[in-house]
């Protein structure tokens, strides 16, 4: 994920809306994207909830040259106005409700300067690959690792589970994580109640066309001027 194949797109895509402006990344971890982002020339600035991970983040760099709030992504506020605020990778399924999630994009639109963009990157659930009756699809089975998913399609809530050899006696450790996942149309029915205007949605942060066979999107919306 750190990879310069990876990342070099994302960067070259956020870079490019942030403009001269400055950027605010929601759940900014541990400065995966955040970090090399600022190193382009993009002043940055984060709101993460996990101290543990801001504690990464803050080996990497300093609080001056990348200011981090500690605190929800849905609710806390930090001084200034930003061209861009972005949530990479699923993170806002993090949030496990829909007025959660309706909060994240206020907070997003409440710290965006007129014709500011608010960008997510974010997986298509993946029911269309079930069956009648069946509940969880895998998404990863190697060697190493075998993940899936689980889906509850009444609260939409997925529980990602990963079993991952540990060492070489054939054990694996067990994990687990819960997410709400969304639609687009919902997102963008979110977008409108704060405020926010879609501008495009694309398959990938190349810009590939996004069609009913997109395993992700990455949409972006824009605060009216």
């Amino acid at each position: 994920m750190s990879s310069a194949a990876v990342l070099g797109p994302t960067l070259a895509f956020l870079s490019e809306l942030a403009g001269d402006g400055r950027a605010l990344e929601f759940a900014i971890g541990t400065g995966r994207v955040g970090v090399p982002l600022r190193e382009r020339g993009v002043p940055v600035v984060g709101i993460e909830l996990s101290e543990h991970m801001a504690a990464v983040l803050r080996r990497k760099i300093d609080e001056d040259t990348l200011p981090v709030a500690i605190g929800d992504m849905a609710t806390t506020v930090v001084p200034g106005e930003f061209a861009l605020v972005y949530l990479v990778y699923n993170t806002i399924t993090n949030l496990l409700t829909q007025d959660e999630q309706v909060e994240c994009f206020r907070n997003a639109a409440r710290h965006l300067g007129p014709g500011g963009r608010f960008v997510i990157e974010l997986g298509v659930p993946p029911l269309r690959f079930m069956p009648p009756g069946q509940t969880a699809v895998p998404f990863d089975v190697s060697e190493q690792h075998l993940g899936f998913d689980t889906v509850d399609p009444v609260e939409q809530i997925l529980v990602s589970h990963h079993f991952t050899r540990d060492g070489d006696d054939g054990r694996y450790r067990r994990g687990s994580s819960r997410h709400r996942y969304a639609w687009p149309a919902e997102l963008d029915l979110m977008a409108r109640i704060a405020g926010l205007e879609l501008e495009r949605r694309i398959a990938d942060w190349g810009g590939a066309p996004f069609t009913r066979d997109s395993a992700k999107h990455i949409s972006v919306w824009r605060k009216p001027t």
